[in-house]
This record gives structure tokens, sequence and C-alpha cells, in this order.
């Protein structure tokens, strides 16, 4: 019996296995890097283990100091989350070296399932059906796709549509999976431009008997990254859903399976035939949809399998753990701290609100004050609905994304309303190419809301018995600016006088410094505002906006030269692609920068000089800083 277990693992993850431990009676036991030591899973756990550094690979992919964290702490299990160690055959070797309890497959089946190369191989001669590029590509087999053989998640995958820039997608995939999977071998594939991605959830015993808990949809992605995931799959013919049932059961058990496991499959619904992606060897992310519809908790059985196989106790009956029946539909989106207005990029700093309705589940790696850092993904939550209807759970989860107060970084919230309010969502036919037709971000805006921030603004100038902005002789009035990309702002004009507040196509009928009621046109609306030093975050029915004061008067030590590159995101130096007097091109790359586990490029903004090369590889920047300066062309 497993009495103390380690995650080897952080954020939402951790907190995930944690609680599932409890409830067994299980102590728990967290190991975190520097950046993590105030999230909240470190003091979920009973114990707690630091390693020193905020790298992964300082820290999270370092086994040896994993190992040594359980033993300090007393533990006699591991459980390894998803990514970091937990598809590492030789972590797991040397988990049970050490005599300890590895909650998950055999490594041998890790190490099969972990080149996706080795993994087609398997799968083929199990008589899975699978995708295979030709060793020498021609342009008749565009576009391609660059895969990372090791590890997942979007991370080391490139779509390539002209053959002139395979090997430099190539050499990209190599160094992005490198950095996240201590592997950078890469493999091509033929890429299928309207496919749904559909994966079937496994659990086996290890002896070759394999449970099937149904299958999740996880078409919605960005840059491979998964978005949104639901369970059941939407208009999967029964056919198709049988075949695929049994395609992944005869996955698992090729491999004598142990354990919980996810068998992906690319599906073309035009034809209704489907490939084999990859097998992975842990818990998925969007595991809590399958929880839900088939009430089962996919930790404890992961638990149970890895005590019986560790034991001589009577070993479970997953075969018929799996016979569970659908019940309704489960829908889980993932809020990112990113910014899909801006290439999807990374956001880091205080979060400095994060609050959801109670009518969903919510597994997240951050709470309200948390810090959010550079080092890792940029995941903040899942949020996941269960209803009787899949058109149900659409409703309830865009509700519950909506009335969320989530304040101090940009995230996806509004891609994913859109997302989920969307014909092409609600339809169900949707594939994986969705979000590179459409951003899905909405471009209405609340004209309340700077009004109801204006307000509150006003009313923290306060003086007792005296009007807010009172003047004898009034000439003209108030403005608050507020940035908005333009060189004027957005200007809210208003008028204090002795009856309140006079704003031109609104009615105060509630004025504090954290509520404030609008009524416009015979419509009355509630508004909530948190300010946090020049930034000022709107709540109300219509939805969240975060708004920035512009100050009166500009800082001259925060102006920048003109051409001046800016760092988009903290994050590290990866590469300086040119040399400061070279002549530069519009567009061509100068720099590559790392920032929660994905690398983005810096280009030339103009055709000119790059005068300016203030960073070398390595060097950690912040978000604004002057990178470098391209002088524009005469």
């Amino acid at each position: 019996m497993i009495n103390r277990l380690l995650v080897a693992n952080r954020a939402e993850i951790a907190s995930r296995v944690f609680r599932t431990a409890r409830k067994l009676g299980i102590e728990t036991v967290a190991i975190h890097s520097d950046a993590d030591a105030a999230l909240p899973f470190v003091a979920e756990a009973d114990h707690a283990v630091r390693l020193p550094g905020n790298a992964p690979t300082d820290t999270y992919l370092r086994a040896d100091l994993v190992i040594e964290a359980a033993k300090v702490a007393g533990a006699d299990a591991i459980h390894p989350g998803y990514g970091f160690l937990s598809e590492n055959a030789d972590f797991a070797r040397a988990v049970e070296a050490a005599g300890l309890v590895w909650i998950g497959p055999a490594p041998e089946s890790i190490e099969q399932m972990g080149s996706k190369i080795e993994a087609k191989k398997i799968m083929a001669s199990a008589g899975v059906p699978v995708l295979e590029a030709p060793a020498s590509p021609a342009e008749s087999d565009l576009p391609l796709l660059v895969k990372a053989s090791a590890g997942g998640g979007g991370r080391g995958m490139r779509i390539v549509r002209t053959l002139d820039a395979l090997s430099a997608e190539i050499a990209a995939a190599e160094a992005e999976a490198a950095s996240a999977f201590g592997d950078g071998t890469v493999f091509v594939e033929p890429y299928v431009e309207a496919g749904r991605h559909v994966e079937v959830q496994v659990v086996g015993d290890g002896a070759g008997n394999v449970a099937v808990f149904g299958e999740r949809d996880c078409s919605v992605q960005r840059r491979h990254q998964k978005v949104v995931e639901e369970s059941p799959a939407p208009l999967l013919p029964d056919a198709v859903r049988s075949a695929l049932h049994e395609a992944a059961r005869n996955a698992a058990a090729a491999i004598d399976y142990r354990g919980a496991g996810t068998v992906e499959f690319l599906y073309d619904a035009a034809s209704e035939r489907f490939w084999f992606l990859e097998m992975n060897t842990r818990l998925q992310v969007e595991h809590p949809v399958t929880e839900l519809v088939h009430g089962v908790d996919l930790v404890e059985l992961q638990i149970a399998v890895a005590e019986v196989s560790t034991s001589s106790t009577t070993g479970i009956d997953v075969v018929s753990a799996g016979s569970t029946s659908v019940n309704g539909h489960a829908i889980e989106v993932r809020l990112y701290a990113e910014d899909p207005s801006a290439d999807y990029q990374p956001q880091s700093g205080t979060l400095t609100k994060l609050e959801f309705p109670s009518d969903a589940r919510i597994d997240a790696g951050y709470t309200s004050g948390s810090e959010v850092s550079t080092f890792y993904d940029a995941m903040l939550a899942k949020v996941i609905v269960h209803a009787p209807t899949r058109e149900a759970a659409i409703r309830r989860l865009v509700s519950v994304l909506r009335t969320a107060k989530i304040h101090g970084l940009v995230t996806n919230r509004e891609q994913l309303i859109g997302i989920l309010g969307s014909d092409a969502f609600r339809s169900g036919e949707v594939t994986t190419a969705l979000l590179a037709k459409e951003s899905f971000l909405s471009s209405a805006e609340d004209p309340g809301a700077p009004v109801a921030a204006t307000i509150a603004l006003a009313e923290r100038t306060r003086r007792p018995g005296i009007p807010v902005a009172w003047r004898n002789v009034t000439n003209q009035p108030q403005r608050t600016v507020f940035e908005d990309g333009s060189e004027d702002g957005l200007s809210v004009e208003w008028y204090g006088t002795r009856d309140g507040y006079r704003i031109d196509g609104f009615d105060v009928i509630e004025a504090g410094q954290s509520r404030v009621v609008l009524e416009k046109d015979g419509l009355r609306t509630t508004y909530e505002i948190a300010v946090d030093g020049d930034r000022v975050d709107v709540d109300s029915a219509f939805g969240h906006t975060a708004l920035r004061k512009r100050p009166r008067f500009t800082d001259p030590a925060t102006q920048t030269q003109p051409g001046s590159l800016l760092a988009p995101m903290p994050g590290s130096v990866v590469d300086v692609l040119a040399e400061a007097g070279s002549d530069v091109t519009e567009g061509q790359p100068l720099l590559v920068l790392e920032a929660m586990k994905m690398q983005h490029t810096v280009t030339a903004p103009t055709d000119g000089v790059l005068t300016q090369i203030n960073v070398t590889p390595g060097t950690q920047v912040a978000a604004g800083e002057v990178l470098a300066v391209v002088e524009e062309a005469e």
C-alpha cells in the first residue's frame, strides 16, 4: 500500500493528484522550484521539498534531484503528472531501482511509445492505421508536418508548405524539442489539413487487459496546442466510434500497457478514416472531461493499478471498470496567460485576481495574487463543465467564463468565449485548422466600461462633503484618458456637480470606488471595478474590460528611439541572427527569444541598418526591453 506520494510535477496537475491522494488517505509531497515556491500546490501538500533554481532543466527535469527529494521526504511512491519526466523511461527505471512505486506504465512501454517513430512501427504491426511520409518528399507531398519524436503539447511541431523551407523548419523544431524535452529528434509525416483530433482513454492492467473510457475530441488547437476538449466526440458515427475504441484497445494490449494512457488519432470525417498519431503513456491534461462523463477518478485507477503491480494483491478488473455508461457531455477549456491578438505572446506577472463561479470544475495552478513566471507553460487553469447535453454544456461554460474575474494579465478568455459561441463549434464540425482560419476575437466593446472606470477613479479622490471635481465656474469637462493604442487615447469627458456625475449618454445611478451602476437608453448595468496602480479592471454582464489610465505627464526616460525592437514578453535570448552594422530587410529574422517553452522570432520592422544589438544568447530580458535598433533606410 502507498502511504506517502510525491508528485514529480507542479501547478494544477500536482494539485489534482493531491486531491485524490487526500481522498484515499495518502500523504502528499510537493517538489518546487524557486519560482513556484508561493504557488498553491506547494501549500496544499503535507510536505514540500525545494529544488534550487528556476529553469526546468535545473529542477523538474532533474531525475536525480526528484528521487533524492522522495527519499528526504520519506515518500514510497512517485506520480509524474504530465510533461517533464512523465514519459521518461530512464526516470521510471530509476524510481523503481530506488525502491519506490512508479505510478505509470512499465518503462518498456514508455520506451516503445516514447519514440513516435518506433511507435508507428508497433502500431502498424498491430493493425492500427498510421500516416507515413516518403523519405524524399516532393511538391505533391505537401503540406508536411515536422514533429518531435519525444514529447508533445505542440512543441517541436512545424507545418511545412514549401520544400525550400523544410530544412529550416526541421532545425527550428529540433531546437524547440531539445529545449522542451531534452531530445531534439524529429520526423516528418503528411499534414492532413482538415482532420479532427480524436483520442481514446485507456487503462490497462499490465497483463493485456485494457479498459476503454470513451473518446475525446481535441480538434480546437492553436499551434498544435489543445485549447478546447470535449467528451464524447460530436458527430462521430457509431461504427467509427467502435472502431476507434477497438484500435486503441489493440494498441495498448500490444505493449501490455499498465495504468492510464491515451491513444491519439487523426480522423478525416469526409472519408470516415482515422490514423494513429501517438500514444501518451501518462495522464492527459484533458482527463477531467472523461472523468465527468464516465463517473470515474482516473488518478485513483492509476494508483490502484500501481499498488496491484507491486504487491500480491488481487488485480483490479479494468475491463469491468471501463464498462461504465456515458452520462451527458463535458467540455474543458484551457485558460492561458497569452495574448491571442498578438500572435499568442505569453504573459507573465502578477495575477491579481482569479475567481470563478461555483458551478464548474476548476483545475487551477494559480490563485489570486500568484506570480506567473516565464519558465513554464502558460496555462493558468482548466475550466470544465458537465451537463446533460452538449448544447447545455456550451451555454454553461460560456456563462462561467464570462462571469469569471481574471485580472492582472492578458488571457485567451475572450477567444474561448468566441470559439464556444461560434456556429462552427456549435455545429460540432470543427477541425484542427479552425483557429488557423479565424481568430474568434470579438471586436465588440462595452462603451460603459471606461465610463464606470472613470467614475470609480474619481470616487477615489472624493473629499467628505465636497462634490468630485467641483468648480464654481465650469468652462470645460474633466477628462480621464485610457490607453487604447492610439496617440490621443480613449478619452471620457465628465462633469462633477452637486447632484453627482454628468456624462453624455449615461445616467449614473450609483457611484463608488469598486461598484458603479449606469443606465443607458433604459438599460441598467452594474459594473464591478478593481484598481491596481494605473490598471483598472471592469467586470459586468457584458464581460471583462482591462483598461490602463494614461498618466497626465510622460516620463522622458520611458521613451525609446525610433526603430527600437522591444522584447514582446519576458524571456531568454536563444540566438542572435545578425550583426550590428549589417544591412537588414523587412521581415528578416534578427533574434530568437524563448518564453514558457515556446520560441519567438523577432524580425526587422523595415529595410535598414541594424545599428545596435543589446543582447547575446542567454541574456534574460524583461518585456519592453530594447533588444536592438534598426535605422530605416532613406
